[in-house]
């Protein structure tokens, strides 16, 4: 499994270069493409054993593991080169010199290459110090680096993400005391309130209607290279979690799917009209998460199908999201703007960050990128397990949402009457960084069979 070693090198190595953006994005983009040439392989490392109820820790891949392990690699060790321009003109800001990357890069990898083990973890309880260790490495990435009231937003943003894992943790250990190991493979029931504790968790860490209030301030306040990486990748993996544990045991997914799927379709639609109204445009990108992660939530209330969708889903929404994240810090760095009032007509004097935008919002509304075979699944799954009817109505209306508030979007800041900013220089990573993620985004979509065939390879298609 050297493509899971891979990435430890810049864990090591990048805080104590000059230039860790480049180790740390060659580490990922290696591993990233060797993850991609075996999609479907599974493969298992024996690190040690713990008696019962834990069991071994051993890291352990499949092809849904590998699915989101190439995602995590392939966005960590890009966004890490549009790091190195952004961050550099952060710490002018805050008064730091450029010795600061020691800490940033320790950080930065930490938090990566944790939400990388997190997807290989083949016990619950390494699954869980993952968490944690995601948790705290991005926390501090907030606290040290953030905006605004930064130190009392990574408090907030700390404490919600932090009752999301503890309720996670005591759902794990029910589920091993049922079943006496912790691990995946062998664990073969899942007790209703181990169910209920793990699903609230992950509602939170989404997060859901009603638990969403954490995540506008953490996701808008953060720094920009660790907002591409919080809302693209770390709060899908609430839905990682939630999907291995329906893999085991999916009867709380199917006693309560109608209530299930209701409140996904609300936690989507109702954050998505949110969207709307919002002037800071990171708080807008912030609510578009939340609306985009309603989506697994009704996929995993539609059988296999609704599986296949939950997990291309992530994908898409990770491309998608990483790029408008990165668009958002371009006009940052370029102009210091966050307010979409001031903005209008950017496209004149920025359009290379427009087009990429446009990009961006194309993934999250299933227009000619990967999005598109997400969004065909889990039609599908709502075709098979309800029909076509009300609740295919709702997924319909919920595609519609989002594509009504990416172009009303692009519209407030790129288009219309241009306001009297000039043209200016666009680092060449961040044009980079948006480009390769954007292109790859619709290649993927060409791609796509090959990773349904890992999916296929995991669960049983009936």
């Amino acid at each position: 499994m050297i493509e899971i070693v891979i990435p430890l090198i810049s864990l090591i190595v990048a805080p104590i270069v000059r230039r860790g953006d480049i180790v740390t994005f060659l580490a990922y983009t290696i591993s990233a493409l060797l993850i991609f040439s075996n999609i479907t392989s599974s493969n298992y490392f024996y690190i040690t054993h713990f008696p019962p109820p834990i069991g071994e820790f051993y890291l352990y891949s499949d092809g849904v593991s590998n699915i989101f392990g190439f995602t995590i690699a392939l966005i960590s060790g890009i966004v890490a080169l549009y790091s190195f321009p952004y961050m550099t003109k952060r710490f002018g800001e805050m008064g730091l010199n450029k010795s600061e990357f020691k800490r940033y890069w320790l950080l930065y990898n930490s938090y990566t290459y944790s939400m990388f083990l997190l997807v290989y973890s083949a016990n619950l309880i390494m699954l869980y110090i993952f968490l944690e260790i995601t948790l705290i490495s991005s926390f501090l990435l907030i606290y040290y680096y953030g905006y605004g009231n930064r130190r009392f937003v990574a408090l907030l943003y700390f404490v919600w993400t932090h009752i999301a894992s503890v309720l996670t943790l005591l759902g794990f250990i029910l589920i091993g005391l049922n079943d006496n190991t912790l691990l995946l493979p062998y664990i073969r029931y899942i007790p209703k309130i181990a169910w209920i504790l793990i699903f609230v968790g992950m509602i939170v860490k989404l997060p859901g209607l009603g638990f969403h209030i954490w995540l506008p301030y953490a996701h808008a306040e953060a720094p920009t290279p660790v907002s591409a990486l919080l809302s693209p990748l770390t709060v899908g993996l609430a839905g990682y979690i939630l999907l291995r544990i329906y893999e085991v045991d999916p009867s709380f997914i199917i006693d309560y799917r109608d209530l299930i799927f209701t409140y996904g379709f609300l936690t989507s639609s109702v954050a998505g009209f949110l969207v709307f109204v919002q002037k800071d445009f990171k708080r807008l990108l912030a609510y578009s998460t939340v609306s985009q992660m309603g989506y697994m939530l009704m996929a995993i209330c539609l059988g296999e199908y609704g599986v296949f969708g939950l997990v291309i889903q992530y994908v898409s929404h990770a491309f998608g999201k990483s790029i408008l994240f990165m668009s958002a810090g371009a006009i940052i760095m370029a102009y210091n703007l966050r307010n979409i009032e001031k903005m209008g007509g950017l496209h004149e004097q920025i359009p290379q960050i427009s087009n990429a935008s446009l990009v961006g919002f194309m993934n999250l509304s299933g227009i000619i990128t990967v999005g598109m075979i997400g969004e065909f699944f889990i039609l599908r799954g709502v075709a098979g397990i309800y029909g076509i009817g009300r609740e295919a109505i709702m997924v319909i209306l919920a595609f519609i949402i989002s594509g009504l508030y990416s172009f009303y979007t692009m519209k407030r800041v790129y288009y219309g009457k241009p306001k009297d900013y000039s043209s200016v220089k666009i680092p060449l990573p961040v044009n980079f960084s948006l480009y390769a993620i954007g292109t790859i985004s619709i290649v993927l979509l060409f791609t796509a069979g090959y990773i349904v065939e890992a999916l296929m390879e995991v669960f049983v298609w009936s």
